[in-house]
């Protein structure tokens, strides 16, 4: 279904991100898989097959988002997808934030930069440099991966939420800039709470049974990667509707 298809996903070593990815070389496109840390970009890569790559980049960072971008398009000839999922939960800044949420004035400020500055900042330097690229090659997707709305203002959930919302916002704009371009920029998020590592150890059976498989997000973002989709732009996707809303699908 995407053989040709070029895609580079972000934060892609675990949870949505590594599920994202699998599912993209499952359904034949080439994908390089980016962390901060190399051996982990790599091992994930190996883990999942021949077709994806892992490579080091922090999204945090310019000059290490330019360069590595520099790489993936020297390495695949190009992209077609950009996946900018890259991003980092409440266990960084309150490990039992679910049972025991903490006030946004306990919060540190390094706890609050790091969440951010991954979630929006990297998300808009990623695709600040890849979409300039799409442009000149005549076209290309972007998928934005956000969150429920009401996890935006959760009570316990700075700087999680406010992340999420800044996320969202920026996607809609970025959507706006590109609506008489080539490229097609689209959200997607799960719809709900994953069995992800953002989860943390204490919770109780009642949460876990709620959580949803990371691997929901894999058919909405094959399809946004497709032929099908080549005029969807500015759409916001919930995944765990998605079979319900695309039933031929």
């Amino acid at each position: 279904m995407l053989a040709g298809v070029r895609a580079l996903v972000t934060g892609g070593t675990s949870g949505l991100g590594r599920a994202m990815a699998e599912a993209l070389a499952a359904a034949g496109a080439r994908v390089v898989l980016t962390s901060r840390d190399a051996d982990r970009a790599a091992s994930a890569a190996q883990q999942i097959g021949a077709r994806v790559a892992g490579r080091a980049m922090d999204v945090r960072d310019a000059d290490a988002v330019d360069e590595g971008v520099d790489q993936i398009y020297q390495e695949l000839g190009g992209l077609d997808l950009l996946v900018a999922n890259a991003g980092i939960g409440m266990r960084t800044v309150n490990p039992r934030f679910l049972t025991e949420p903490q006030p946004f004035w306990a919060v540190t400020p390094p706890g609050f930069r790091n969440v951010v500055d991954t979630k929006v900042a990297g998300t808009f330097l990623t695709v600040r440099a890849v979409v300039p690229r799409m442009l000149a090659a005549g076209g290309g997707r972007v998928v934005v991966v956000s969150m429920n709305t009401a996890t935006m203002s959760r009570r316990g959930f700075v700087p999680y939420g406010p992340a999420g919302a800044a996320v969202e916002s920026l996607a809609r704009i970025m959507a706006a800039d590109l609506a008489d371009t080539s490229v097609r920029l689209n959200i997607l998020l799960p719809g709900g709470a994953t069995a992800t590592g953002m989860i943390p150890e204490d919770a109780g059976d009642a949460v876990r049974a709620r959580l949803l498989d990371p691997a929901i997000m894999g058919p909405p973002l094959v399809w946004l990667a497709s032929r099908a989709a080549s005029d969807v732009h500015g759409q916001r996707i919930d995944a765990s509707r998605f079979s319900l809303e695309r039933p031929d699908l």
